[in-house]
């Protein structure tokens, strides 16, 4: 028996086409030039927001002042009506304690001026409790 014929592959007639060896790369992203133009762009935007953002909280902060100003003479008249309230109710409790007491002027000024001194804390709340002058002082400190 005779062996089959073996076919063997070949070229083509011609040859083959030319092998394609040069790296073709496909273009990712934009270019330098433009990244550039994006980011200059977008760094003066948040220039311009920042500037608009100052002068937004530089108003707010002139109104605030302006507000503070305009209620300064009613929160000194109610801080002068509650000294005045509580130098009265000292008179009168020093009136009560020291009547026996002969040659006592009540109210009489330690100062030897005749302008007005305010009183400091202690003198104002020296017949008080201590809880009372305590809060005086330290206010809402004592929660923080």
């Amino acid at each position: 028996m005779a062996a089959p014929k073996v076919k063997q592959d070949m070229a083509p007639p011609g040859g083959y086409g030319p092998i394609d060896y040069r790296r073709h790369l496909p273009r990712r992203g934009l270019s330098g030039y433009s990244l550039f133009a994006l980011g200059a762009g977008s760094l003066l935007l948040g220039y311009y927001t920042i500037i608009k953002w100052n002068r937004e909280r530089r108003r707010l902060l002139i109104e605030d002042l302006e507000a503070r100003i305009a209620l300064m003479p009613l929160l000194q008249a109610e801080s002068d009506r509650r000294t005045l309230r509580i130098l009265r109710q000292n008179l009168d409790e020093e009136a009560k304690i020291m009547k026996d007491v002969p040659g006592w002027k009540v109210g009489e000024s330690v100062f030897h001026t005749d302008r007005w001194v305010p009183p400091t804390l202690d003198e104002l709340y020296y017949l008080r409790p201590t809880s009372e002058v305590d809060n005086e002082k330290f206010g809402l400190q004592y929660y923080v």
